[in-house]
């Protein structure tokens, strides 16, 4: 926990979908751990370490707003996949101007948050932990990443910087949440976790994955 980080984190839109949601897409009231962390990982990804959300400060109020999206209605099959494997020849191609597709979706407008967390190392390689804190917050003050961070869906971008501590959120009191996705067990057969969030004036505490509060 020494080697914590606080990265401050923004954008116009954003739409973490809840799973229930078959067919509209649905956001979450707030951003979700595994958003969280697939954000520190645009900023500083190493298979030696593994990024573990804290706290989830939320600074902004709560605003939704529907938009229309187009999508695509499926995806490339399979097959077509596992025979362009083969032969080294076959495309894997769709094309938008016939699967097009325009859907509702329920999205957030003008977040803000501060993401809380620190990192595990795995294996008995980069085991350095200073080294590792000193590359991501040198890499967060610089604006640099692998690739643009988004919220929730690609076209929702993510600004973010490094702070050192939150500013004071607008949200105060107690606000349940209810059951929110926690994250993917990849060790563990793909499963899905999810954990009852609640909000305290603006923050929320994120247990472990492993923690008696997170259910399959």
């Amino acid at each position: 926990m020494a080697y914590g980080i606080k990265l401050r984190v923004w954008g116009e839109y954003a739409c973490f979908t809840r799973p229930e949601m078959k067919v509209e897409r649905v956001s979450y009231d707030v951003m979700t751990p595994s958003a969280a962390r697939g954000i520190l990982e645009s900023v500083y990804w190493k298979p030696a370490i593994t990024w573990v959300i804290d706290r989830i400060h939320v600074l902004n109020p709560i605003r939704f707003d529907n938009i229309r999206r187009n999508e695509l209605s499926g995806k490339v099959p399979t097959g077509s996949v596992k025979t362009a494997m083969k032969d080294g020849r076959s495309p894997i191609e769709t094309f938008i101007e016939e699967n097009r597709q325009q859907r509702a979706a329920m999205v957030l407008r003008e977040v803000e948050y501060v993401i809380e967390a620190h990192f595990d190392i795995k294996g008995n390689e980069d085991t350095n932990p200073v080294k590792h804190r000193e590359i991501f917050e040198r890499r967060a003050k610089k604006g640099q990443c692998a690739f643009q961070p988004y919220f929730g869906c690609r076209e929702f971008s993510a600004n973010f910087e490094w702070i050192e501590e939150p500013p004071v959120s607008k949200l105060e009191g107690e606000r349940d949440l209810g059951w929110m996705l926690h994250d993917i067990d990849f060790e563990n057969n793909m499963e899905a976790k999810f954990f009852r969030a609640v909000m305290q004036n603006g923050i929320i505490e994120i247990p472990t994955l492993d923690g008696k509060e997170v259910k399959s």
